[in-house]
């Protein structure tokens, strides 16, 4: 299928600009492209040229104009021709199979961190659909039957990351069953409610957090519990995370920056105020996702502002 059609889709439930096409791209789980601006714009120029759709600038008083495409008589008719005409079968891509096909080479402890961050990285992803599921953005709802097709679309694709998890799972207990692995707690924390607001405190970690990965951890955490405000105690993170050479810090921040998470980590004075790492807490502290506080009271009471 060509992106063609999804632009002759869209259209059809109301007119658009290019910009407003690539934002619906860019939010959508199933329209698969990267919305970038060339690609838009030249199968909007296709589609203009086949008078499949037509475009109209509007002058705006205190913005830049914007050209609107609207679909055509002749681009309804294409769209439904598209519509009628055999399904394809769905595609298998997963690099992650490719990855695993020669994991034989590993030891059973990298297998099995293998596996667990692919694991972590479904469960961020599954989060991150129910998510888009509950706001329900750029679903047109035009009909009962029309909101019942896009809610199947997204169970659809839900079930697929769920069934992907039970995979990951079964494929480790089969490997391990006879090695005496077993999963380690990696997380102690609890879920705090003051006032109807929440926020995850996570007061220990089996491994001290130091990755990008670690940082996936927690936010495909939070967002299992639809949480997005994270408060980290000193004993959870590693020593990493304090020597800004490693970029350590920098890195697990700009993850929870990312993915919307509002996290204060409780750090005690004499290690805020080492060195360059003094520099570096006095800089996040100025902004709204990240910040360091010495006591508890504090942090949650930046948390739940």
């Amino acid at each position: 299928m060509s992106i063609q059609m999804a632009i002759l889709g869209i259209l059809s439930w109301k007119s658009s600009t290019g910009y407003e096409l690539k934002k619906i791209f860019e939010d959508s789980s199933f329209m698969y492209w990267s919305g970038n601006n060339n690609q838009i714009y030249k199968a909007l120029l296709n589609l203009e040229n086949e008078d499949l759709v037509t475009s109209e600038v509007v002058h705006q008083d205190n913005s830049p104009s914007k050209k609107i495409y609207t679909i055509t008589e002749e681009g309804l008719k294409e769209l439904k021709n598209w519509l009628v005409s055999s399904p394809e079968a769905p595609e298998i891509k997963k690099t992650f199979l490719v990855q695993l096909a020669w994991s034989d080479m590993l030891s059973n402890q990298e297998l099995s961190d293998v596996l667990s961050k692919y694991e972590n990285e479904i469960k961020l992803q599954l989060a991150m659909q129910k998510e888009k599921y509950r706001r329900a953005l750029h679903s047109p709802n035009r009909s009962t039957r029309e909101s019942l097709i896009w809610e199947m679309i997204s169970e659809n694709i839900i079930s697929t990351y769920n069934n992907e998890l039970n995979w990951v799972r079964e494929t480790r207990k089969k490997l391990f069953e006879n090695e005496g692995m077993e999963e380690k707690d990696k997380m102690n924390y609890q879920i705090r409610e003051i006032e109807n607001k929440k926020y995850i405190e996570l007061i220990s970690a089996a491994e001290p957090l130091g990755t990008e990965n670690d940082a996936l951890d927690l936010i495909a955490l939070c967002w299992e519990h639809g949480i997005n405000a994270l408060m980290i105690h000193y004993t959870a993170l590693s020593e990493d995370f304090f020597k800004l050479k490693t970029k350590s810090a920098g890195n697990i921040i700009q993850k929870f920056i990312n993915y919307g998470i509002k996290a204060a980590a409780i750090i005690p004075r004499e290690t805020i105020q080492k060195g360059r790492f003094k520099e570096m807490a006095m800089e996040t502290n100025k902004g709204n996702h990240f910040r360091l506080y010495e006591s508890i009271e504090e942090a949650e009471k930046w948390l739940l502002k």
